[in-house]
């Protein structure tokens, strides 16, 4: 039985994590991090920043999904990484993953100038702009563009009612549009790709891990 402690139980992410576990017998919630296997976040920075210290302080691995990390924040995530096995992942999804994997390809195999538009939808009350996933897609399309065949219009962010997730990415030449799209149904998605982090964490030495090192 794994002891699961999710800090920001409360919240959207949390109330879904509870739904999800309610059906693993291999999974038990509990409500005190010191004796907990493994910690899930999906909270807020400042609540992120305290859940950190408590889980070096009590030797417990961590998986945070919370987004609009600063610098700062992140600076204190690697130190603790030397330390503790942690996961940082702005999104658990897989088909994020497969999506990533497609931009790469395309983009390897281009020898066109285009322009490019990265677009995101979330719901109303998603604090960060652009997303957490929206800015690693920039990153991405930066990167492997080595040619510079690409011209990165801004990221358009929309925040709409309940929408778990939606990442649109547009490429124009003159006569053609080439567009990669992944939307998130319901935050099962993520909650599904949390637990199987959690359960993966526990058995991995201290390092910062992308959720593609946990997948691959």
């Amino acid at each position: 039985m794994i002891e699961l402690y999710i800090n920001g139980i409360s919240g959207r992410m949390g109330t879904t994590l509870i739904n999800l576990i309610q059906d693993k017998k291999e999974l038990e919630i509990i409500d005190d991090l010191s004796s907990a296997d493994v910690v899930i976040d999906f909270s807020h920075p400042s609540s992120t920043e305290e859940i950190l210290k408590n889980c070096l302080k009590h030797n417990v691995p961590l998986v945070i999904g919370t987004t609009g990390i600063e610098k700062e924040m992140l600076d204190e995530i690697n130190k603790a990484s030397k330390i503790l096995p942690i996961v940082l992942a702005a999104n658990m999804s897989i088909g994020i993953h497969q999506l990533k994997d497609s931009l790469k390809k395309f983009i390897k195999g281009n020898k066109k100038k285009l322009s490019c538009l990265i677009e995101e939808t979330h719901h109303l009350n998603k604090l960060d702009e652009p997303s957490g996933t929206a800015i690693e897609i920039e990153n991405l399309i930066k990167d492997e563009d080595k040619n510079n065949y690409i011209n990165l219009a801004k990221t358009v962010s929309y925040r709409k009612d309940d929408v778990s997730g939606i990442h649109k990415i547009t490429f124009r030449e003159d006569d053609a549009f080439y567009i990669f799209k992944h939307n998130a149904i319901s935050r099962d998605i993520f909650g599904n790709g949390a637990i199987y982090c959690a359960k993966r964490i526990i058995k991995l030495q201290p390092d910062l891990y992308s959720f593609e090192k946990i997948i691959n």
